[in-house]
């Protein structure tokens, strides 16, 4: 019944003039409209509802992601643009904190001003 539906995804935000400075400013996505309750921005065709919460404990799994064609461009462009990426024990992470995967898809993470655990992957065979 939903197979051709068109998602929406949802994050939570504590402050959503700062979380607008991030996803729009930072990370370069359109702003679609901005009330009391959530800036909502546009990631391809996707909808990003970015709500409004008083209170919010990150999940300390990735939440939101974006599959991307080259990952050492993105995390170079991100990086210079002040986005830290993150870096996991036990895990080989090349200089610029990207993890190849044993099936060579490669992962980076950071997170958005609220702690949420955002990522990128660029699959090794699509």
């Amino acid at each position: 019944m939903l197979g051709s539906a068109s998602p929406i995804a949802f994050l939570p935000s504590t402050d959503l003039d700062r979380s607008r400075r991030f996803f729009a400013g930072t990370l370069g996505l359109a702003v679609d409209e901005v009330t009391s309750f959530a800036c909502v921005v546009r990631v391809g065709a996707t909808t990003l509802r970015v709500t409004k919460t008083d209170q919010l404990r990150p999940q300390p799994f990735t939440v939101f992601g974006w599959e991307v064609a080259d990952i050492d461009a993105v995390v170079a462009g991100l990086s210079g643009v002040g986005v830290t990426f993150l870096r996991y024990d036990g895990m080989e992470q090349d200089g610029a904190g990207v993890w190849t995967t044993p099936g060579g898809d490669r992962i980076a993470w950071f997170r958005d001003p609220d702690g949420n655990i955002l990522s990128l992957t660029e699959f090794a065979q699509r």
